[in-house]
């Protein structure tokens, strides 16, 4: 009953989560340039913003196993509930920084912080290993659904509260308060776990905090962690709020149709996530996601070749449809090849090294998307950077069975 009511909270935590990322990802960017943040200072705080979220989530993942994954959910959960309310509360660019960097902002609608690291691992403490990527490809499901339909309530409700007379700054701080509640409700729901999420500590737990968490896994962590890097590098160039400011740019997109567009994308998203379970029992985990990955890539390509708002629509749903595919199978692979005391920290490391990875791109995006000229560039590397990093995936752990 316990590991029940366990899992039942890690699932509703994911949800809200999402939910809260999808409803800020649409309106982040076109609040901050509707405060007066110009291009270039829009991409130093995106970049910022996922580089403290790289430094203190490395920080909270590398120890949650040592001293508590319980309290280390509750802290992250307060970072995300300040960052929301600071955000809403503030226009000053200096402040913003400071609470991009120290918060739990997401500006690609997609896991940041802490959570999902401390989360799966204790899923897969309550759970046998065999049922992993099952609930794995559900968790990614409630989670897609969950960003979809945050994507989608944030764009009609930002219409709807400048139809009853709210300013558009207002009616994006209103959203920003609201994910920061999201945080509030977070810390809430944490404080009702469970002892039985806790790792059984060995005699070199200890010592294993000088190793990043990791005491006879680090090799094959940081062999992962420098791929998805790459991975999450070249995604960069595309998170969500920058996908949806280039509609925004390229075909005048309100946040309502905004909203409806990346709702459509995640569901889709969402989706395949169980199919990749199954697909991935028949092909093994890395055929299918670099032979799922490599074709999305080439609609990458697509997105910004499109002439009008409808094909550009139907190229960015074909990608999602396939894009994470990979995602269950990744993190499936991750905390079965470590030990269940390296779990946090090895799912953390891969993470955290995404976070970095993304922190660098949207800066330059950014700045592409300010010239007309090379307002398209940002699919363009994106892609091109994906298909390098399928390439090298594959020849990487082709040799292993166990993929």
């Amino acid at each position: 009953m316990s590991q029940l009511k366990n899992i039942r909270i890690l699932f509703a935590t994911r949800i809200i989560r999402l939910f809260a990322y999808g409803f800020i990802s649409v309106i982040l960017v076109l609040y901050l340039s509707e405060i007066g943040l110009n291009e270039y200072q829009i991409g130093l705080l995106i970049t910022f913003t996922l580089i403290g979220d790289a430094i203190i989530s490395l920080w909270i993942t590398t120890h949650a196993d040592y001293y508590n994954r319980k309290k280390m959910l509750l802290f992250g959960a307060i970072l995300m509930a300040a960052g929301g309310i600071i955000f809403s509360l503030t226009s000053n660019y200096l402040l913003l920084i400071i609470t991009a960097t120290i918060g739990v902002i997401s500006p690609s609608g997609k896991e940041i912080g802490p959570f999902l690291s401390i989360e799966q691992s204790a899923l897969a403490e309550v759970v046998d290993v065999k049922d992993l990527p099952k609930l794995f490809g559900w968790y990614n499901l409630a989670g897609s659904f969950a960003t979809a339909f945050g994507a989608l309530s944030a764009g009609w409700l930002a219409v709807l509260l400048q139809t009853k007379g709210f300013t558009i700054v207002v009616s994006y701080k209103i959203i920003l308060a609201a994910y920061g509640i999201m945080g509030i409700l977070l810390l809430c729901l944490f404080y009702f776990l469970t002892e039985k999420i806790e790792t059984q500590k060995n005699p070199e737990t200890k010592t294993m905090l000088n190793k990043l968490g990791l005491y006879r896994s680090k090799k094959i962590v940081m062999k992962l962690s420098s791929l998805f890097a790459l991975d999450a590098f070249a995604g960069g160039f595309i998170v969500q709020s920058i996908i949806a400011y280039w509609f925004y740019l390229k075909f005048h997109v309100s946040a309502g149709t905004l909203g409806s567009i990346f709702f459509g994308a995640n569901l889709i998203a969402g989706i395949s996530s169980l199919y990749a379970i199954k697909i991935a029992k028949k092909f093994g985990l890395l055929k299918t996601m670099v032979y799922s990955h490599l074709p999305s890539n080439f609609l990458l390509f697509m997105v910004p070749l499109m002439p009008t708002l409808s094909l550009a629509v139907s190229m960015l749903l074909l990608r999602f449809s396939i894009s994470q595919m990979d995602v269950p199978t990744r993190h499936t692979y991750t905390l079965t090849a470590v030990a269940k005391d390296e779990r946090s920290a090895a799912s953390g490391i891969t993470t955290i090294a995404r976070s970095i990875g993304a922190s660098i791109s949207p800066s330059f995006s950014v700045m592409l998307l300010a010239n007309p000229l090379l307002i398209s560039f940002p699919f363009f590397f994106a892609g091109g950077l994906k298909i390098i990093y399928d390439v090298w995936l594959y020849f990487s752990f082709k040799k292993q069975s166990d993929l």
